[in-house]
């Protein structure tokens, strides 16, 4: 018996289906499922729909692929006393993705489709760049750099100008976009403790909990000490205070460091302007790293002038003005250097640098979970560092603590 679709339905169903093709290496990876054939096989599948399908399923492909990839992103309004807003956040980056793609459905022609989707790569809306195309072949055969992605698409169009079995011709090219095996970089000569903490986002910044994660820190740089570990990194904001206003605790954090060296989170306050940073305490010294790149909407509102005001204002609470530096920080301890990168910095390319190939990241996954944030922060981590021949160690709260290379 043959099933025979509505004809309204099949443009819904086949744009999902591209869309699920298009994110199954992050569900996979976020179940503990990930197979790189298969990850291949669903990442060339769904390239050559967004090349071939007709133009009305690319906008409809890019809205699910927008939710399926950013869904998540409106949880943190939760802790703006703005919850009723999560399922219109998860709306709207729907109807972005679906525009962003959906520039591709302008043209019939695949090859067109191809040029466009290769421009595409280089273009992040809203400066949000956790959108990368190339993504899709972090965990699979084929590789991800730009030549390779170009190449896929090269190869998934020119079937167009063939027909029958010939059409099989052009796929013979896709072997020289394979991926040869990676070697990272050896580790560095410390042993290094990553602290991964669960603490919830209502409870982090409530006054009364102060005192008691305070300890919870101090607790794990006591145990990292005491086993004989040579570095330890505890998550973003894992002191959530202005440590540079806290001057017993800075002392005693300085003392610890005599013991071993300590990489934290937490926040600092100058001139009555607010910073996000890691502060380095090593042998009773300070040495405090700003944050360079902030999150879009987290952090900073990425609006014209006359709406940046009124929306921190009067959504956010102020919550999102905190500023940069203007330069990324390196960390050199016990003769080892490490770039500093502090959540979303981890993801963004600038932050790496062939001259340190060793960095320290930490993270507050709090905002977002449970959800398939902090794997999706994993894969992209993973994407920049074997570009960059970089090994990241990774604490954060609330998942994807670890080191990624």
């Amino acid at each position: 018996m043959k099933l025979i679709l509505p004809p309204r339905l099949q443009p819904l169903l086949l744009s999902l289906a591209i869309a699920i093709a298009f994110s199954a290496f992050i569900y996979g990876e976020y179940f503990g499922l990930t197979s790189r054939l298969l990850n291949t096989l669903l990442a060339l599948a769904a390239l050559y729909g967004l090349l071939h399908a007709p133009a009305r399923v690319i906008p409809l492909a890019g809205f699910w692929i927008g939710l399926l990839w950013c869904y998540w992103i409106g949880y943190s309004f939760e802790y703006y006393d703005l919850g009723w807003a999560k399922p219109l956040v998860a709306l709207g980056f729907g109807i972005v993705y679906a525009l962003y793609y959906g520039v591709m459905g302008l043209s019939n022609r695949p090859y067109v489709r191809a040029l466009i989707l290769f421009a595409l790569t280089f273009f992040w809306p809203m400066d949000f760049n956790w959108m990368q195309p190339e993504l899709i072949f972090v965990e699979s055969y084929i590789g991800f750099e730009k030549w390779q992605f170009a190449l896929v698409l090269f190869a998934l169009a020119s079937t167009t100008w063939f027909s029958g079995r010939k059409k099989i011709l052009p796929l013979l090219l896709l072997p020289l976009s394979i991926q040869a095996s990676y070697t990272p970089p050896p580790m560095p000569p410390l042993k290094i403790k990553l602290v991964s903490s669960n603490t919830p986002q209502d409870l982090k910044w409530e006054p009364s909990e102060q005192l008691r994660l305070t300890q919870e820190n101090l607790d794990e740089i006591y145990k990292a000490a005491l086993s004989g570990y040579d570095l330890v990194v505890l998550p973003e904001a894992a002191f959530a205070l202005y440590m540079n206003h806290q001057p017993k605790l800075t002392a005693i954090l300085q003392q610890l460091s005599y013991h071993i060296p300590i990489v934290t989170g937490t926040l600092y306050s100058q001139g009555g302007l607010h910073y996000n940073v890691s502060y380095l305490f090593q042998n009773g010294q300070i040495t405090v790293a700003k944050k360079t790149i902030l999150v879009p909407f987290g952090e900073y509102i990425p609006l014209p002038h006359f709406l940046r005001n009124w929306v921190n204002r009067e959504i956010f609470g102020g919550g999102s003005d905190f500023v940069t530096a203007e330069k990324a920080t390196d960390f050199t301890i016990k003769g080892v250097a490490f770039r500093n990168a502090i959540c979303y910095e981890a993801s963004r390319e600038e932050l790496y640098t062939p001259n340190v190939r060793y960095m320290i990241a930490m993270s507050n996954n709090g905002w977002f979970t449970p959800s398939i944030e902090p794997t999706l922060q994993k894969l992209l981590i993973r994407f920049y560092a074997r570009k960059n021949h970089t090994i990241v160690f990774h604490a954060a709260n609330s998942g994807g603590t670890g080191i990624v290379y």
